[in-house]
């Protein structure tokens, strides 16, 4: 959770006769969309910087037209911890984690719908997605991972809808990814690998999914939709701005800041786009182009470059890696 906290809050009050069942139930569903946390019966809190603070004087109006009264006060917190432990009552992670179970859930099925189908489908998790995101007074890493998760969803939609369309990532765009979400799963890439797409292999086996199962594609468009894409347009992880697609995982996985892969990443931008070449890459390079002529398929060619990339990883890390 974001670590600001709020400096001001609202907090309405309200009490309507004991036979307005129906108004009771209206106007507390409608404090509900308003993302308003319930401190006890009749009393809600809302963070004063939110957009929806100006309609918390509506429903007061709306409560005294039931014949109900109404309180709208602006509530000053004691010190940090008590800001804290209010903006604590907004903390929105379980209803993440129940929207990505239902995400996860839904692409199993994209592969069987067709074009409609798969409209509808995105529109409902957009709209769900977006009314949680509205609510979201202080996002945090919750919040990045279901942006992520949204857009991959977006993206395995789109590619099923038209095949072979590229999608251009934006400099700044690489959202934070969470590993737990991308373990056991099969992820895809151009087969006949060459350097940024064998090294974002290894990287994905070595530190990110242990458990990753690769397949080697002809064409993006077979792309199964249940797959993680590397390396291609319209890709999960791909290319964004001058960053490689080794370099984005790097990044979207939070590993930037390890020593050596940050200098693997370096060495591969430099073979695969161009830039300051490191003094270990033509070595590297000539290693991979022996190794493609000679093994037969790219699973053995990830066996082989995979030993040469830990043994270059515990060099630049400067000491023994396990």
């Amino acid at each position: 959770m974001d670590t600001s906290l709020a400096s001001s809050w609202l907090l309405l009050i309200v009490s309507l006769p004991t036979g307005g069942a129906t108004a009771r139930m209206r106007i507390w569903r409608k404090l509900k969309a308003l993302g308003c946390t319930v401190l006890r019966d009749g009393a809600y809190l809302l963070p004063a910087h939110a957009e929806q603070a100006a309609q918390l004087a509506d429903l007061a109006t709306e409560t005294t037209e039931e014949g109900g009264q109404a309180w709208l006060l602006r509530v000053q917190p004691r010190d940090n911890d008590e800001s804290a432990s209010f903006q604590q009552l907004f903390d929105r992670s379980a209803d993440y984690e129940a929207w990505l179970a239902e995400l996860a859930q839904a692409r199993q099925t994209l592969a069987g719908l067709n074009g409609p189908e798969l409209n509808r489908l995105l529109r409902r998790h957009e709209r769900s997605y977006l009314a949680l995101q509205r609510i979201d007074f202080f996002p945090g890493e919750a919040s990045l991972r279901a942006q992520a998760q949204q857009r991959d969803f977006a993206n395995a939609i789109e590619s099923l809808l038209s095949p072979g369309e590229p999608h251009v990532a934006q400099e700044g765009s690489i959202a934070r990814r969470d590993p737990m979400h991308y373990r056991g799963r099969l992820w895809a890439t151009r087969r006949h690998v060459w350097v940024d797409r064998v090294a974002s292999a290894w990287l994905i086996q070595r530190f990110i999914d242990p458990s990753a199962r690769f397949l080697w594609i002809e064409n993006p468009v077979d792309c199964p939709p249940d797959a993680l894409g590397f390396d291609f347009d319209g890709a999960t992880f791909t290319h964004v701005g001058n960053r490689v697609s080794f370099e984005v995982l790097l990044a979207s996985f939070g590993l930037e800041d390890n020593r050596g892969l940050a200098r693997l990443g370096a060495l591969v931008h430099g073979l695969d786009v161009g830039g300051a070449a490191a003094p270990e890459a033509a070595g590297f390079e000539a290693m991979l182009a022996g190794a493609r002529k000679r093994l037969p398929d790219d699973d053995a060619l990830l066996a082989e470059v995979g030993a040469v990339l830990d043994s270059l990883y515990a060099h630049f890390s400067g000491g023994r890696q396990t």
